[in-house]
Order: C-alpha cells, then sequence, then structure tokens
C-alpha cells in the first residue's frame, strides 16, 4: 500500500510571486519533505534513566532547551522537558529506538504519517516566517528547533542552516495544507520556486 503525501493535492512545482527579472539563487526554495521518519520520545517524571548511557544512530539526547543534535541521517530536537523529536532518513532506527527506551520509563509515539513537513529555504526564509509566528526570528541559529504557531497553526521549526537559512516546518498532517497556502501566500512578495 502506497502513501499519499500530506500536501499532493496543493503542492505545485514552478515559479511564483515576483520572480520575475531575479536571479533563480535569490528566490525562496519550498519544498514538501516526505518518508522521514519521526518519532515523539518522552521520558516519564518516575523515570530512573540516565540519558547519558543512550545513544540513538550515535547521537546522545540533550535535555536543553532550543538544542538540536544531528548527523547526516538523523536529527534529534528538543521538543520540551524530557520530550525530543527524532526525525531520521533511516526507517529501520525504529527497532533500535524500542531497545533503548522500555515502556515503563518512556513513551515512544511513531508520528511519521501524521506530519506534514514544509521546508523553505533562503534568504528571506526567516521574514516570511515573522508574518505569522511571534517568535523572535533574529535569535535562532543553526541546530535549534522550537514550537509556536504560524497564523494560528501549531508548528515545530527546525532550523537546518543559516547560510542561506533553511528551515523545516511540522504541523499536523490535517493542517498542512492550510499551512501551505499560509507559507506561500507570505513568499509571493519576495517570489520563490517550488520543488
Amino acid at each position: 500500500m502506497s502513501s499519499t503525501s500530506a500536501l499532493a493535492k496543493v503542492h505545485s512545482k514552478g515559479k511564483f510571486g515576483d520572480h520575475e527579472g531575479k536571479n533563480e539563487n535569490d528566490l525562496l526554495k519550498i519544498s514538501e519533505i516526505k518518508d522521514l521518519l519521526i518519532v515523539q520520545i518522552v521520558q516519564y517524571k518516575s523515570s530512573i534513566v540516565s540519558l547519558e548511557n543512550i545513544d540513538i544512530d550515535n547521537l546522545k539526547l540533550k535535555n536543553i532547551p532550543l538544542s538540536v543534535v544531528s548527523n547526516k541521517d538523523t536529527r534529534i530536537l528538543w521538543n520540551g522537558p524530557t520530550n525530543w523529536l527524532l526525525i531520521s532518513k533511516k526507517k529501520d532506527l525504529l527497532k533500535n529506538i524500542s531497545e533503548f527506551f522500555d515502556e515503563t520509563n518512556f513513551a515512544v509515539t511513531d508520528l511519521s504519517h501524521s506530519r506534514a513537513i514544509i521546508e523553505i529555504e533562503g534568504q528571506e526564509a526567516k521574514e516570511v516566517l515573522k508574518k505569522g509566528c511571534p517568535f523572535n526570528f533574529n535569535i535562532l541559529k543553526k541546530n535549534n528547533s522550537i514550537n509556536s504557531i504560524y497564523n494560528g497553526i501549531t508548528i515545530t521549526i527546525d532550523m537546518l542552516d543559516n547560510s542561506p537559512d533553511k528551515l523545516r516546518l511540522f504541523a499536523l498532517r490535517s493542517f498542512g495544507e492550510s499551512l501551505y497556502h499560509s507559507i506561500t501566500d507570505a513568499s509571493l512578495e519576495f517570489g520563490f520556486k517550488s520543488f
């Protein structure tokens, strides 16, 4: 059985907005990211397990606000106190996760099919987000993540890079189309390429 992407009915490829006469490298780039493993890991308050003993894909969990630890395949985003989102290209990592996180100390939930993921890249990426999100994006740096809202839609933002700015936005699948329309609408004044 094949899965249908969250944005299959709204994501169009091409150039949009104020793109005429602009260098293609100066346009924002907007894409849907698909086929990632997304797992929420929550450590119970009663847990006595030390996080230093846990290693997932050669990464340690950090219980530090805004922090992201990563390698080329996997990113672990701090999502709240003793709460993380693991994002990975390695689908088989889910088997390893269940070995590290027993049911008496952790809640592990596979969210892979319940999220829409939009990636936005370019010099004006933070300006697009400022239009609908109350967070101060001037302090957001590479390998930071936040939870906030965008035009009333709850989102998680993962800052992948800052040269140029490259961010991933995660929203509930059911709000994916609304978020996509909000992001692309806010991007029109800068011009964007969708692929």
